[in-house]
């Protein structure tokens, strides 16, 4: 999705509207269940399967909620849809949020989904690009969103190469692997590789993998749980309910990921169990932290250095506050009554 024109779209909106107050926005069912949203960041896939679990295993109905989880049709509003009120909570992405913050939306992350980076750059495997310097004078695809260039630039740096100068980009839209497969690029960056490595691999086109946080790139949260800052004011008691049904569905996926996925087909029959059951395996480990080894809990350092690096490659202006970005209370909460 292009952070560039989805801030954009935001801008235009905002203007447009005022914040409505969040009250007005949540909604009760006759018998006092709170009715909320949340907007997901894609069609549902492996990514969403503690989601699904926490739903379809009732932690959110014994939190007096009502979970509606939904795709927009334009996922790039998810952070005006929360910042606004009309939904309550959204998956989105770290670079995403401090993009946003920058423009003045009060989304804040209360808990990180995916504690790594899945975002790579891949090569087919007979290429003999095994490393970023490979890649000198080589074509690089990538789906036009503007992160994608400053961190291949930066692996390319880490790697002794000059930077973006020694490759040639061409934006291929969300055709990443069959610009790949095709012969167009001899390279990809934007390439998920819990998606696109798999989904080459089952079409006989197996890739080599160079992760980000590999070469240069600060380890950021790829996947993160937002809401608005008013709520987090006005109502805090149904956000920690939520965090604790969401903490549960993860807990339970991560406990028997395979019959997470069975969920997740139950709500969703459309998904691609080729690719769904092979990436739950390689995404319920980056659930939790390394240290920890607990779900969702985001660390201060990581916000601050990823928050560092979008400065430098000016993606967002010095001004950004990353410790406003973040709100561990609630899963700390959450954790400590487990304890």
């Amino acid at each position: 999705m292009a952070i560039l024109f989805r801030v954009t779209r935001i801008l235009i909106v905002l203007s447009c509207l005022s914040l409505v107050l969040l009250s007005c926005n949540q909604d009760k069912s006759d018998l006092g269940i709170d009715k909320v949203k949340i907007a997901l960041d894609w069609y549902p896939n492996a990514n969403h399967a503690g989601l699904f679990m926490a739903i379809d295993e009732g932690y959110f109905i014994d939190e007096g909620l009502e979970v509606t989880a939904y795709t927009p049709e334009d996922p790039s509003s998810i952070l005006l849809t929360v910042g606004t009120g009309s939904d309550q909570f959204g998956i989105s992405y770290q670079p995403d949020l401090l993009l946003g913050r920058e423009k003045s939306i009060p989304v804040v992350s209360i808990a990180a989904i995916v504690q790594s980076p899945l975002n790579s750059v891949m090569t087919l495997k007979g290429s003999g690009i095994i490393r970023p310097r490979d890649l000198i004078g080589k074509t690089v695809g990538y789906p036009g969103i503007p992160t994608d260039e400053p961190l291949l630039d930066t692996m390319l740096q880490n790697d002794g190469a000059r930077g973006l100068e020694d490759v040639s980009l061409v934006n291929v839209g969300f055709n990443l692997s069959a610009a790949l497969i095709g012969g167009k690029v001899d390279g990809c960056v934007g390439c998920y590789w819990t998606h696109e490595s798999i989904a080459m691999e089952n079409q006989g086109y197996p890739v080599n993998i160079m992760r980000v946080e590999d070469w240069g790139v600060p380890k950021y949260y790829e996947l993160i749980l937002v809401t608005n800052q008013e709520l987090i004011e006005n109502d805090p008691e149904m956000v920690r309910r939520f965090v604790r049904a969401f903490v549960k569905g993860h807990e339970s996926a991560l406990e028997d990921p395979q019959r997470a996925i069975d969920v997740l087909k139950k709500a969703h029959p459309e998904i691609n169990e080729s690719i769904e059951r092979k990436g739950i395996e390689l995404i319920a480990p980056l659930w939790t932290d390394e240290d920890s080894n607990r779900f969702g809990w985001q660390d201060q350092i990581r916000w601050q250095e990823f928050t560092r690096w979008m400065t430098s490659n000016e993606l967002i202006g010095p001004k950004i506050e990353y410790s406003e970005a973040f709100d561990n209370q609630f899963l700390e909460y959450v954790l400590n009554e487990e304890d």
